[in-house]
């Protein structure tokens, strides 16, 4: 078996040591908070508790026959890009997707069991 010796070990000493910084700061940065998300974007047409408002005419989140009507992939597209002929805003340029996916599950957390 051949040893690695002198430059190449050094080398292989640095990489290894750049791998695990990388994967320590990926570690330390926290995921979206979905809740906070929707609480700064959401709250004013659907609630603070998703319920929604008729007058609005906002879907209630709580409600499981609204939860089973919608795919995740119609909510990532209605949240990421509007929904057209109602006031719903296209959020795609302010939040990335791991923010829409975070928003999504809070989403989902708020179906009445």
């Amino acid at each position: 078996m051949k040893t690695i010796t002198g430059f190449g070990s050094i080398c292989l000493l640095i990489a290894a040591g750049l791998l695990t910084s990388s994967l320590a700061f990926r570690a330390a940065v926290p995921a979206p908070d979905g809740a906070a998300i929707f609480k700064n974007n959401c709250t004013m047409c659907h609630g603070a508790d998703g319920k929604g408002f008729s007058a609005l005419k906002t879907p209630d989140f709580t409600d499981p026959k609204w939860q089973a009507s919608m795919k995740d992939r119609q909510l990532r597209e209605v949240i990421k890009n509007g929904k057209k002929g109602t006031a719903m805003a296209a959020f795609g340029d302010k939040l990335n997707e791991e923010e829409i996916t975070a928003v999504m599950a809070y989403i989902r957390s708020l179906k009445k069991k």
